[in-house]
């Protein structure tokens, strides 16, 4: 009976046992969603090592991370729109040096070069004797200053009969004797305007046009003058009919965009006549007062540098007379700018000439010389590298600077 008891009491507990996996496992079953019989377990992989020359998200070293990988606070978030770039800033317009003067300011460069033909003729002229053979060196003197052989043996005849007559030769006497025969070589009474009003036509400006070999300072000097015109007080619009030469409406259109003056270029290359007809026309729209042309100094075609030029004169006559044609020569080249001077002035009628580099040469005799070979006086004269070392040429100061130093 006992044993009946026993079994029954296993049975029970066994069933009780049962019955409490049973509940355990259905809440188990109905916490968890059921899957669909379709979806395949998924197994994420641990993130792997960097190698080398990565970081530890697996990016190249020194690469940054996006914007849209890293985000930004909402200070630094980009704009919708980009801002516009800003303009280029116009170039500075300055103020030219007045022009009046201009070679008395300067005067100390100019004797600087000049003044041994000064000095030289003064010490000669002090000796006690002047026998032939100091005319002789005078005359050397006067020759090497590169004077010239006619206007030599001229100033020397006349300096003969003066101390001839003077007797006695005082230091100042002699430097004042000196001085009035040189002025007076060098021609006090010339015409030394640059022209640049019109002639008849009054309803297009006055037209210049700079000639001259490349080398002389052909373009500088048209650069320059615009600022001697613009100190003046007068509207310039520039001409760079020097197609042929590599950089020069470039370095022309720097000169006048210094001054406010306007460029008027063509193709590399191309037509000068054209770009010369294209810039009268477009000063006359304008209303300016002066168009500066620089010309060809050499051509890279079979076309002579000669005929370029006549065609370019004739061009721009078309809509009226060229006021000016100024013949740049550089001073230190001597009796050679003389070679050159009696061919452009065939061709296209030198009504003026521009001497540069005068501070670096003692030949300022060459001022003398290429007024009588070419029957025009000299009105500019280049001082030195400065943006307004190109002044008016003044004939008592160039004297004084020859003679007083």
């Amino acid at each position: 009976m006992e044993i009946v008891i026993l079994v029954v009491v296993i049975a029970v507990v066994a069933l009780a046992a049962i019955s409490g996996l049973v509940v355990s496992g259905r809440k188990k079953k109905a916490a968890r969603p059921e899957q669909p019989e379709s979806a395949t377990e998924t197994t994420t992989a641990p993130p792997a090592e960097p190698h080398v020359g990565e970081d530890a998200e697996g990016r190249p070293e020194g690469e940054r991370r996006t914007i849209e990988e890293v985000g930004l606070p909402d200070a630094e978030a980009p704009a919708a729109e980009a801002e516009a770039p800003a303009a280029p800033a116009e170039p500075e317009v300055e103020t030219p040096e007045p022009s009046a003067g201009r070679l008395v300011r300067l005067r100390a460069r100019l004797s600087r070069s000049q003044n041994s033909l000064g000095k030289g003729l003064l010490t000669l002229l002090s000796r006690e004797h002047l026998d032939e053979d100091t005319w002789e060196e005078i005359e050397d003197t006067l020759l090497a200053a590169d004077v010239g052989v006619a206007p030599t043996q001229e100033l020397v005849e006349r300096l003969r009969e003066r101390v001839k007559v003077l007797g006695t030769r005082t230091p100042d006497e002699l430097r004042a004797l000196l001085r009035e025969e040189l002025l007076t070589l060098v021609g006090p009474d010339l015409d030394r305007t640059v022209h640049t009003e019109t002639r008849g036509a009054v309803d297009r400006p006055g037209v210049v046009l700079v000639v001259g070999v490349n080398g002389t300072g052909k373009t500088t000097t048209t650069g320059k003058l615009a600022r001697v015109l613009v100190a003046d007080g007068k509207s310039v619009v520039l001409g760079a009919a020097d197609t042929f030469r590599a950089a020069a409406a470039d370095q022309l259109q720097t000169w006048g965009e210094r001054v406010g003056a306007r460029t008027v270029r063509g193709p590399e290359a191309g037509d000068p006549a054209s770009v010369a007809f294209d810039a009268v026309k477009q000063g006359t729209e304008a209303g300016a007062e002066v168009v500066l042309i620089d010309t060809a100094g050499r051509l890279h075609t079979k076309t002579g540098l000669m005929d370029e030029l006549g065609k370019v004169k004739r061009v721009v006559e078309k809509q009226g007379p060229v006021d000016e044609v100024l013949l740049v020569l550089d001073a230190t080249t001597g009796q050679n700018g003389l070679v050159q001077a009696r061919v452009f002035a065939e061709v296209v009628d030198i009504t003026g000439i521009v001497l540069t580099k005068l501070d670096g040469t003692a030949k300022g005799g060459i001022v003398v010389a290429v007024q009588r070979e070419l029957g025009v006086p000299v009105k500019l004269v280049g001082l030195g590298e400065g943006a307004d070392d190109l002044a008016p040429f003044e004939p008592q100061a160039f004297v004084e600077a020859l003679i007083d130093g």
